[in-house]
Order: structure tokens, then C-alpha cells, then sequence
């Protein structure tokens, strides 16, 4: 399906600006997006078991607009995902990683998946916050973009103390987005956050980008 739309002419610019990690079909976004909904529509989306098969598949191969399209088919079912598959999320997250992939998987398939089986919280953002792996490091802090004033605040705070003092930046300014998001809620406590933890300038300007000057 995807195979005949793809341009070299296309695919070498995107595959630069992805530091060459991925090779890539060079089909353009909204290209990608009107084929598969054009799939979709004429097949229907996969389901179940079904699912994560298909999406398990697409993963697999090595071109990203495969793996941009398994994250649609997901996104699609995300309130069908069960308990059982975080497991699946988590091999998502951590294979073929970049935050083109991980930042919509944590916002949306993790925080989706975190809702409605709160009693994964506590499990999986512990494992993912002491992790060697920095994209489920930056999952823990992310998925909860979408919350507004369903954050647990006391949750994300804890989770950005304990990460503060590290130099990846992909983790900085994770925790500058997280805070930046949650300031649209609570700017009050964000802004006392800022003010009482040692954070990068990176992560303070990014947290206090829309609310005024710096604590």
C-alpha cells in the first residue's frame, strides 16, 4: 500500500532530518495520512488480537512511515487497548525510539491506557523512571500532557525531581513540556515548583514560557 507512493526524491531530506536513524518510504504526512484512511475505510481498522498483529508487523519493518502508520491504527483503537497490552506499548516505546514516535505514544496510547487502568500508574512510572532507557524515562514524564486538571501533580513533581540532575536533553525538556502543559492548569504551582527545584534553564524556560517572568 505505502511501497507505491514512495519517492527517493522525497525520502532523502526526510531521512537527514531524522539524523539517518530511520530510512524512510519518503511519502509526506499528509500523503501517508489520506492512504491509510483510505485503507481504513475501505478494509476497516484491525482489532483486538487483530491490532497489535498488524501494528507488531508494521513495527517491524524498517521504514518509519510503517511505524507512523501502526501508531494510527493504535491511536484509532486506543480506548479498545486491554491491561494486558502495556506490555506492547512498552516494546513500542522502546524500539525504534525517537521522539517522533515517543512523545505521541506517551501522550496518547500511555496517557489513554493510564486512565482507564489507574492501577498501572504506580508500577509502570516507577520501572520507567529508574529505567536505563531515557524514552521510558521521558514516557513517565510526559503521559500526562493531556490530563489538564486530571494531573497528579504531586505525581509529576516527584517524577521531575528525581530526574533534574540529568544532562540528556531529551529528558530536560521533556520536563520543561510537562511543566509548560501543567502551568495552563496551576501556573500558581508550577511557577512555586520552579521556584523550590533545581532545574536546568532549559527545563525553567520551557516550564515558565507562557506565564510570565522567571521564579
Amino acid at each position: 500500500m505505502l511501497r507505491s507512493h514512495a519517492s527517493e526524491e522525497v525520502a532523502g531530506p526526510m531521512t537527514a532530518y531524522m539524523r539517518d536513524l530511520f530510512p524512510f518510504l519518503g511519502i509526506r504526512t499528509p500523503e501517508r495520512a489520506a492512504v491509510t484512511k483510505r485503507f481504513m475505510k475501505e478494509r476497516g481498522v484491525p482489532s483486538g488480537a487483530e491490532l497489535e498483529r498488524v501494528a507488531r508487523k508494521l513495527w517491524a519493518l524498517p521504514e518509519r512511515e510503517f511505524h507512523y502508520t501502526a501508531m494510527m491504527l493504535l491511536e484509532k483503537r486506543k480506548k479498545d487497548l486491554t491491561i494486558e497490552q502495556i506490555d506492547f506499548i512498552e516494546h513500542l516505546i522502546t524500539t525504534h525510539s525517537w521522539w517522533d514516535t515517543v512523545d505521541l505514544i506517551a501522550s496518547h496510547l500511555v496517557g489513554g491506557m493510564f486512565t482507564h487502568y489507574p492501577e498501572l500508574v504506580p508500577t509502570y512510572t516507577e520501572k520507567w523512571i529508574v529505567s536505563d532507557n531515557l524514552w521510558l524515562r521521558r514516557t513517565a514524564i510526559l503521559f500526562q500532557l493531556g490530563y489538564k486538571g486530571r494531573t497528579d501533580a504531586e505525581l509529576l513533581f516527584s517524577l521531575i525531581r528525581r530526574t533534574a540532575h540529568e544532562d540528556e536533553f531529551f529528558i530536560r525538556k521533556a520536563i520543561g513540556w510537562a511543566l509548560r502543559e501543567y502551568a495552563k492548569t496551576d501556573a500558581a504551582a508550577v511557577q512555586r515548583f520552579v521556584a523550590d527545584t533545581e532545574l536546568s534553564p532549559l527545563s525553567v524556560r520551557e516550564a515558565l514560557k507562557h506565564v510570565g517572568a522567571k521564579a
